[in-house]
């Protein structure tokens, strides 16, 4: 796989037929490039292999089966001790320690799942992800952070105010598979986030880029992107950024702080010569 292409792709296509697990790999080799990603997608094929002696029966025991497999026998458990953990946002890490955040723990039961012949897809609730496996019409949701329990719509419910303290009311629409490019994003999202917390500029910043392939005329992105490249010491690379920005949303709430953060990055570059 091409990341670079991939992710162009997705862009225009949201809903392109990849392996969630193949560019999820492939995501993680900016941070660790001597990841084997062949290797892993042979754990995969391997472990959809030995659960395929468990998923049988109607749709109901094949989802069981499939959740009794990797979250009994195989271990995968939602890290409530360290959530915030960025090893949390990297799939092979997921797939080494076992452990990881809900979207990650989804993505490997998307990727078992749809190798032993189920139709898994991610959901993205408001503050939880989910999966759902189709057959007929019929759905099944499952909670990869919790143990792979089958959610009912009023769990659903109760699942969503309980993460975001909001009411919340289950429709088709809310249920509805989140395209692959959006679930890329909402990964990334994650470690963006933890990144920024942490204070480490230059991983952030290379996880807005991905990002910034995935929606390229997002101008939030290019405001964070050229907040960052200054806070990194790198005005140069700031200034496109931050114009960009202000040409899309001249009136945003905080469009006179960041024509000050423009000015200063101009200066800092003028400065040089």
């Amino acid at each position: 796989m091409d990341l670079d292409s991939a992710l162009t792709l997705l862009a225009v296509e949201p809903a392109a037929p990849l392996d969630v697990a193949e560019l999820a790999l492939h995501l993680a080799l900016d941070e660790y490039p001597s990841l084997d990603v062949e290797a892993n997608l042979a754990e995969l094929d391997a472990m959809a292999h030995e659960a395929k002696r468990y998923v049988r029966g109607d749709l109901a025991a094949r989802v069981a089966g499939l959740c009794r497999y990797l979250f009994h026998d195989m271990g995968f458990h939602g890290n409530t001790r360290e959530y915030y953990d960025p090893a949390n946002s990297y799939f092979h890490l997921v797939l080494e320690r076992r452990t990881g955040i809900p979207i990650t723990l989804g993505a490997v039961v998307m990727a078992v799942g749809r190798r032993v012949g189920l139709d898994v897809e991610g959901v993205g609730l408001p503050g939880h992800f989910v999966v759902k496996v189709e057959d007929h019409g019929r759905e099944i949701v499952v909670d990869p952070f919790h143990g792979g329990r089958m959610l009912s719509h009023l769990d659903c419910e109760n699942l969503v105010r309980q993460v975001t303290g909001r009411e919340f009311a289950v429709t088709t629409e809310s249920l509805q598979a989140l395209p692959l490019g959006f679930m890329v994003l909402r990964m990334l999202a994650n470690l963006k986030a933890i990144y920024l917390k942490t204070g480490d500029s230059a991983r952030a910043i290379r996880v807005m880029e991905r990002m910034q392939q995935l929606r390229p005329g997002d101008p939030l992105q290019r405001r964070d992107l050229g907040t960052n490249w200054l806070h990194a010491g790198k005005p140069g690379k700031a200034i496109d950024h931050l114009a960009a920005y202000l040409a899309a949303l001249p009136d945003a709430d905080d469009a006179d702080v960041i024509r000050l953060l423009l000015k200063d990055a101009r200066a800092a570059v003028a400065s040089w010569n």
